[in-house]
């Protein structure tokens, strides 16, 4: 159902989910007494997960877009390209279109596209705005009516990290504004949304040099972010996923230079620490996340350049398995769901 006004009433979209929910409940009020008058729930199917641009090391930038489902266990198939190949990138998802966002084409050079492609059909993807930074090594949240781009590092010559939180609206093709700070500028981190906050967690900073913070913001409002608990570990280069009650940060790179396997879980509902529920198949780092409404998703990746799509259940703290292939091994993309 459209965002519409109906006089003397209002439809307002309420997220149950979050980004990859399976479904939207709607509310209509009115706008005279402030009563709720009927609602209604508009199922969203999330069924397929997207893993976009990348890196295959030693320095081929690719700007596939892959695709594989999520009710069978299967390989991904391309079926697009972004309109820069370019690697580590940002993630949103919307109910219809996946967005990439920031990245790299080779370095020093860092851009602030705003990617979009449809989930309704194999297609090619858009550019649709800017970011308010060229940046690399950004996180991406979703709400139901926007997406985030937060942190990341540019070169200018040397590694400048960003605090920068953008937003951007999803009904719209428009630049993104900056609307708050993390509570540390950092790149490499992994990105998670419930359905009323988005979350950075991990990354890699100036001081300290890798940090295990997980910070929170709000979706409601434009407002900088809490620092509301840690990771297991200290580790830059993870990716994140989120259920409806929680968000998970996979794989990544310890202070040692030694990549990790941790699955950690935080939860949603009460601002707490990480703790390690599983492992991934096989050590790695810059790998993407996507999120179904029942798993968890950790594609690509690196040391080298891994294909490997994961995959762990969120009902159960349960070690991933090995559930299928990218058609370009990389690492450094994003993900979306959709």
């Amino acid at each position: 159902m459209p965002l519409e006004r109906i006089s003397p009433y209002m439809l307002s979209p309420v997220s149950t989910n979050g980004a990859n929910a399976a479904a939207n409940a709607y509310i209509v009020y009115n706008s005279s007494t402030g009563r709720v008058e009927w609602s209604q729930t508009e199922t969203v199917v999330v069924i397929s997960g997207y893993t976009s641009g990348g890196n295959d090391f030693p320095g081929t930038v690719t700007n596939v877009i892959d695709k594989f489902p999520f009710a069978t266990d299967g390989n991904a198939s391309d079926v697009g390209d972004l309109t820069q190949a370019r690697n580590f990138v940002a993630g949103q998802s919307s109910n219809t279109h996946g967005y990439t966002s920031g990245g790299g084409i080779s370095a020093p050079t860092q851009v602030n596209t705003i990617d979009r492609f449809p989930f309704a059909s194999n297609a090619n993807a858009t550019d649709v705005g800017d970011l308010s930074q060229t940046r690399n090594a950004p996180a991406g949240q979703s709400s139901s009516t926007s997406g985030y781009t937060s942190g990341g590092y540019t070169l200018d010559p040397l590694a400048t990290y960003r605090n920068t939180i953008d937003k951007f609206p999803f009904t719209t093709n428009a630049n993104a504004t900056d609307v708050g700070d993390l509570t540390v500028a950092r790149s490499r981190t992994a990105g998670q949304n419930s359905s009323s906050s988005g979350y950075t967690s991990g990354g890699l900073s100036s001081t300290p040099a890798n940090v295990n913070t997980i910070d929170k913001f709000p979706f409601a409002s434009n407002a900088n972010a809490t620092d509301v608990g840690d990771l297991s570990e200290i580790r830059r280069l993870s990716t994140g996923q989120s259920s409806s009650t929680s968000g998970y940060t996979s794989g990544g790179f310890i202070p040692t230079n030694v990549s990790v396997n941790t699955i950690d879980r935080f939860p949603f509902a009460v601002d707490s620490s990480a703790t390690d529920v599983g492992d991934l198949t096989a050590a790695r780092w810059g790998p993407a996340g996507q999120s179904s409404s029942a798993s968890g998703y950790t594609s690509g990746g690196a040391p080298g350049a891994v294909n490997i799509i994961d995959k762990f259940p969120f009902a159960s703290n349960t070690n991933a398995s090995d559930v299928g292939d990218l058609t370009v091994a990389r690492a450094g993309p994003s993900g979306q769901q959709g």
